[in-house]
């Protein structure tokens, strides 16, 4: 048969059977006329030097294996010459894959450093102070309009609904015991070394997660001392996720998880979707004596919006 058809068969181009050629891993018969003649073996070899640069063999190294095809032997790889050549490959990828390794551990700490050092609050590890150095929200953030979504809420009874803490508990959103628990619900809590989702600080309401959770943070014993009998924060990340910001931030309150966002079906919470997931709208919950007393909606800014919450305490005393 002709070059072409060869390469045709094999799946391979013309210029890659020459090239196979000029290695000598093929060697085609020549016709009176000094054309080339390539034969069923060829075509067994080429599609095995190409079913062996799948794997990342390269040609230069397929010797073994065709000597061992033409010894007359079943399998490329039924030779010690291949299983050789099989170990000489998978120690290469290891010591590539141990200096891309090495590689990636560097570039992440370098990301690590660089994102915690412009960060308002940085690794606990560090040393800074994270209670009054916390990032600034951008001065042209779009602000969220009331679209009546939480309209219904109050007066509604919490849920029977167990969600994850950070402590390691689970909360029963009905059994928060008596008097009021804060719960405030946002989207998503961002880290410094990972990307938010594109277009985050246009969506009207999303951006100032971090520094919501800083606000209550800084003004924890305060909400305690004006009523508040507990305060959570609650978002659809997981719990892991959500105990390295408690840590990262110092946090002292604990996070809730709903990855499925079972709260916003039972209480028909406001949401949003973005890059393909849904979010909780940022909303807080005073639910008192198992019942939603009062709803903040929308929120903004976020970053004083522990202060809010606050003023209302102290502007509506339990009696």
């Amino acid at each position: 048969m002709k070059i072409g058809e060869l390469a045709g068969r094999a799946g391979v181009t013309i210029k890659a059977v020459r090239y196979y050629e000029s290695l000598g891993l093929i060697t085609p018969r020549r016709l009176a006329n000094g054309y080339r003649d390539y034969d069923e073996d060829d075509v067994r070899m080429v599609r095995e030097i190409r079913a062996l640069g799948s794997l990342g063999i390269p040609v230069e190294r397929t010797r073994p294996f065709l000597e061992c095809l033409a010894a007359g032997q079943q399998h490329a790889d039924d030779c010690p010459a291949s299983l050789a050549g099989y170990r000489a490959a998978i120690d290469e990828l290891t010591e590539r894959i141990e200096a891309l390794t090495s590689r990636r551990a560097t570039l992440i700490r370098h990301l690590r450093q660089a994102a915690h050092r412009n960060s308002s609050c940085p690794a606990p590890d560090d040393g800074e102070n994270t209670m009054s150095d916390f990032h600034r929200l951008p001065a042209d953030l779009p602000v969220p309009e009331d679209d009546g979504a939480a309209d219904h809420l109050p007066g509604l009874k919490a849920p029977h609904l167990e969600l994850d803490g950070t402590t390691g508990e689970t909360v029963r959103i009905d059994a928060l015991g008596s008097g009021r628990t804060i719960v405030y619900i946002y989207p998503l809590t961002g880290r410094p070394d990972a990307d938010l989702p594109d277009g985050w600080d246009s969506i009207p309401g999303a951006r100032g997660c971090t520094t919501e959770a800083c606000d209550f943070r800084d003004h924890h014993q305060e909400l305690l001392a004006a009523g508040a009998r507990r305060v959570f924060g609650l978002s659809s990340q997981d719990t892991a996720y959500q105990r390295e910001v408690v840590e990262r931030l110092r946090l002292p309150f604990p996070m809730l998880s709903d990855p499925r966002l079972n709260l916003a079906a039972a209480l028909g919470l406001p949401t949003f979707d973005v890059d393909g997931t849904t979010l909780f709208k940022r909303l807080t919950l005073v639910i008192r004596d198992g019942v939603i007393e009062h709803v903040f909606y929308p929120i903004f800014p976020p970053d004083v919006h522990a202060q809010q919450v606050l003023a209302w305490l102290r502007d509506n005393p339990v009696a």
